[in-house]
């Protein structure tokens, strides 16, 4: 049996009163797939992937989108796709009033991760 290749991203989007949650939809060698569900207020902390590109499609509402470890950010809102490339920082606070959704694709699958201090 072939494994899925389709999916609704709604069944993955997890909201969590603490911090979001990282839902794994898909995961290969090849890439991982993530579905977020970011309430208002709720952040994603700055972080890199030293050896790979994070790829987000933004679903619905709106953030600001960390650009660097400056501080420096950018709006991002629904029907955005958003290219963080390796060790780019990135991560996202949901300045809106309604929930930030989006499906992230971290490829290959061992990009690693670091977490900004």
């Amino acid at each position: 049996m072939q494994p899925a290749r389709i999916f609704n991203s709604a069944f993955f989007m997890q909201p969590s009163d603490n911090e979001p949650i990282r839902s794994v939809v898909s995961e290969s060698a090849h890439a991982i797939i993530v579905a977020w569900y970011v309430k208002p207020g709720q952040t994603i902390l700055p972080h890199t992937h030293p050896q790979g590109q994070d790829t987000w499609t933004i679903l619905s509402g709106e953030g600001r989108y960390f650009l660097g470890a400056n501080g420096a950010s950018q709006t991002i809102q629904a029907g955005d796709i958003v290219v963080a490339r390796a060790n780019d920082v990135h991560g996202v606070v949901n300045t809106g009033s309604e929930p930030l959704m989006f499906v992230s694709v971290v490829s290959p699958a061992d990009a690693g991760y670091h977490l900004l201090p």
